[in-house]
Formats: C-alpha cells, structure tokens, sequence
C-alpha cells in the first residue's frame, strides 16, 4: 500500500518540491491549494483539489474523501503578507481548521511549517524554544498557529511537529525572495535595488530542506518537537548579492536603495544541533554549489508562467 499525504500549498515552491520528492518514493499524493499550479510546477501523479483552507465547511466537504490520508504537510497560507487580514487567517486560522478536521482521524503525523521570524528580536543562533515574541503580523500568526497545535498535542495527543524554516532557495522559486530576484536582475543585466546589505543571514538548499521533511515524516518518535531548519551559518547578504553578479558577470545592485522593515533583525540564523542529534540530519549542498545549480536552472527556465 502506497503511503498517503495531504501537502497544504502543494503548489508552491516548497510544496512542489515535497511532491516531486515522494512522488519518487512511490507515495500517493493529494495538494490542496487556492489557484491551480504553475506550468513549470505541474506533476501529472499529484492529485490537486482547490479550496480555501479558512473555510472550514468548504475545506471539509473537499476532503472528505481523503480522510484515510497518514500525513499531512501544511505550507499554507498568504504569501503577500501586507494583506494583513489574509495573513492572519489563511495562517493561523487556516491551521486551526485542518487540526480540527483531522483531529479525530487516524493520521500518523501533521506537520506544520512555521516561520523563522516567530522568534522576534531574539539573538541568534537560535535554538529552538516556545518563548517566542514575534513581531510582525505574518510571525504572530505562525506562533498562534503554533501555540494552537501545541496545545492540541497536550491535551489531545494531536501528532504534531513544528519546523521554522529559514531562507530556502533553489530551483522552481518564484521571483518574490532575494536570491531568484538578484539572479534574475544579474541575468537582465539590470540595475536592481538592495538594502544596504549588512544582514546576516542563512540560506539552505531546497534539496537539504525536502530531505528534512522526510525524516521527519518517517521518524516516529517526533510529535510535540519543535525544529529550526536551516543550513546552521551565517551569511552576509552583501556578500551574497556581489556573489551571484561576480557568477554571472552581470547586474548593477544599488545598495541602499531599500530600507530595512522596523522589524527585521540585522542577524538571523539557526542552531540546527537538535536536529542532528534527534534526526541525524546535516546539510548536505555547500551554498556555493546550490548557488551555482539555482543560476544554471534560471539561466535556462522561466518560471512566471
């Protein structure tokens, strides 16, 4: 018997990914989502139902024929997040009404992909903790969503795992995060606008992140963990930035012609030993190497499509 997942947001970058990786490991899966999938983002084996996860009567009548699933995967929710009253509700509420539903079914494992920016303003490297102070609109929602499932896992035994990813890239990434962006301006060879460039930051390869999602899946003894998910370093987005033009040998970044967010850190990066000792899982891609196979896939796709 193939094993059955549900992946929330199974058309977007992370989603496909995950996908596209158990669909290889002869998994049976079902991606919910609001708008069809992307052209370049299609798998023929996926089945794909289209609904709203803040609407519980219309998300429970769409899957009440999937009921038997084991797993479930939620990368849900608004991805423009100045829409504010969206964010709150596809991120939190969204959450909070796949829990229900599933509450009472057999599955075997929810996992729930919260924000690296649930910690707030505090000092990195982070390790994981449940003293979060998040301090935009978009993170508070995550740590409701969090608190909410931690709680059913408490009280109700709900199979729940937390991952706080950070900055994920690779291949198949819309051209809304900082490095498609500053690939795909370099390629123009266009002038671009940057911020000053004195964050730190840490970037983890798409193929590393899908790798832990499957461990995590397939390892029982995991509900009620919380786990960052990054490459464990720290890198400087100026550095990176001159990298990808050094690369191509195109592009003009205007540095400073961004502002920071009042509420971003100038520092944010991950301690991932829990998930060493607990899932026996490291980083496998050097960034310079996952760099170089993100620049040669957009040098030959587009994925606006």
């Amino acid at each position: 018997m193939k094993k059955k997942i549900i992946i929330v947001g199974g058309t977007g970058f992370l989603g496909f990914h995950l996908a596209k990786y158990l669909l290889k490991k002869k998994w049976k899966v079902l991606s919910i989502s609001r708008t069809k999938p992307k052209k370049i983002r299609f798998l023929k084996n996926v089945k794909y139902l289209f609904v709203d996860i803040t609407d519980k009567k219309k998300l429970f009548k769409k899957l009440s024929n999937h009921f038997n699933s084991e797993y479930i995967v939620n990368f849900g929710g608004e991805v423009e997040h100045r829409k504010l009253k969206n964010t709150l509700k596809s991120h939190y509420n969204g959450s909070k009404n796949l829990a229900s539903i599933f509450l009472t079914k057999p599955i075997k494992k929810f996992i729930q992909v919260g924000s690296s920016l649930e910690y707030g303003k505090q000092s990195s490297p982070h390790k994981e903790n449940f003293k979060s102070k998040p301090n935009s609109n978009y993170s508070r929602a995550k740590f409701l969503a969090t608190k909410n499932l931690m709680k059913l896992y408490k009280t109700k035994k709900f199979p729940v795992v937390i991952l706080r990813p950070y900055q994920i890239y690779g291949p198949y990434q819309d051209a809304n995060r900082l490095i498609p962006t500053v690939i795909q301006s370099c390629l123009k060879n266009e002038k671009f606008p940057c911020s000053h460039g004195l964050q730190y930051r840490d970037f983890l390869y798409i193929e590393d992140f899908v790798s832990f999602v499957f461990k995590v899946l397939i390892i029982k003894k995991l509900n009620g963990e919380i786990f960052n998910i990054g490459y464990g370093k720290a890198y400087k987005v100026k550095n990176i930035i001159n990298s990808i033009k050094k690369s191509i040998k195109r592009g003009f970044p205007e540095f400073g012609k961004i502002k920071l967010r009042n509420d971003e850190n100038l520092a944010t990066y991950p301690s991932i030993e829990k998930a060493k000792r607990l899932i026996g899982w490291k980083p496998n891609l050097k960034f310079n190497k996952g760099i170089k196979k993100t620049i040669n896939y957009y040098k030959n796709n587009k994925i606006n499509e």
